[in-house]
């Protein structure tokens, strides 16, 4: 889903987080849902720390995700594809959390 350009600069993010992070994706068989899953992937492909999981069904609204610890529930979800600047400050502030 994104671009070369956009991946490399993602994968320069990446680098500075520091403890895993778990990403769990709430889908259904919408076209934005596999665009989200896409999404997720190219996240999840530009650091090894970071996990992605997909639920179907459920009572929380698809297609989402939310950003965790690994076995963690109560991390911040969105619905939808992030703009950008979502997702970045919220990686961050999950990663650096103690």
């Amino acid at each position: 889903m994104l671009d070369a350009t956009l991946k490399t600069q993602l994968a320069a993010y990446m680098q500075r987080i520091s403890s895993p992070v778990e990403i769990v994706a709430s889908l259904d068989d919408t076209p934005a849902s596999a665009k989200m899953q896409d999404l997720l992937k190219d996240i999840a492909e530009s650091s090894a720390l970071v996990k992605v999981s997909e639920t179907r069904g459920g009572a929380v609204r698809t297609p989402s995700f939310s950003v965790n610890r690994p076995g963690g529930v109560d991390g911040p979800r969105f619905a939808g594809l992030p703009m950008g600047h979502e997702f970045t400050a919220t990686t961050a502030r999950t990663s650096c959390r103690r």
